[in-house]
């Protein structure tokens, strides 16, 4: 390349906001305005973007930490691992409960499955899905996530969803997607009967922020084997190991 070629200035600002995301852990809307120096309604629509691709993640503070896809083994600056810090927690929930376990963020609208340990005693199971992206609003996983969000926070997600590149695939109905949240908030559980995929069962429980992560558990199996005594069960299971890891970050 010539040493005189111009360069993309949305692009190189994004790239300092990656690099001060890494080097500094969390960032503000006014310091990145200040670092760009550019006005704080550029720097708010580029920490979004990079929110929107799993670049970034902000937390309840408003402030922006390190996405999910950046959590890559081959980065030459190793990123802490939550995954680490909650393996003991789903490993707890796996004994409890004999089924496939998850450890899912939130990105924009769709989750990604960060962990995750395979039930391999039935002949019938539900498969690993670590790394694999699904719609949040399909996904237990997904809806206990965007339940933790005021309404007016996850209208301007899918906003922003439904104009981009993916939005004619997204399919969601934003009202019937609203009931379902305020139900979660108030139980604390997310459910999910045959919406991501046929012949699926799945319940999840948000625990929380870790490093600006927004993260949940969740358990999932065949629908064949599901009950209401099973589901009564693990409800409580997870409200359980998801208050422990609560106390224990506290």
């Amino acid at each position: 390349m010539r040493k005189d070629a111009p360069r993309v200035e949305s692009v190189h600002r994004a790239l300092v906001l990656l690099k001060l995301l890494i080097e500094e852990g969390n960032l503000g809307v006014t310091e990145a305005a200040a670092a760009l120096d550019v006005n704080a309604s550029t720097a708010q629509r580029l920490l979004a973007t990079l929110v929107q691709d799993g670049f970034a993640a902000q937390g309840r503070d408003r402030r922006y930490s390190v996405g999910p896809a950046l959590h890559n083994p081959g980065l030459s600056t190793r990123i802490p691992q939550l995954t680490d810090r909650l393996r003991p927690a789903l490993e707890d929930l796996f004994e409890r409960t004999g089924e496939t376990v998850h450890v899912a963020a939130l990105v924009g609208t769709r989750i990604l499955h960060l962990d995750g340990i395979e039930a391999r005693t039935h002949i019938l199971r539900f498969g690993l899905r670590v790394g694999v992206w699904l719609p949040a609003h399909v996904t237990s996983g997904g809806k206990v996530l965007l339940a933790d969000l005021t309404d007016e926070e996850v209208d301007a997600r899918y906003k922003m969803a439904l104009t981009g590149p993916r939005g004619q695939h997204i399919g969601v109905d934003l009202e019937s997607l609203r009931e379902q949240l305020d139900d979660v908030r108030r139980s604390r559980i997310a459910w999910n009967f045959e919406e991501s995929e046929p012949g699926v069962a799945a319940l999840s429980i948000s625990v929380g922020e870790f490093g600006g992560q927004r993260v949940a558990f969740s358990i999932a199996l065949p629908i064949a084997r599901f009950t209401r005594e099973l589901g009564e069960k693990w409800t409580q299971d997870l409200i359980e190991v998801a208050d422990a890891v609560a106390g224990r970050r506290s």
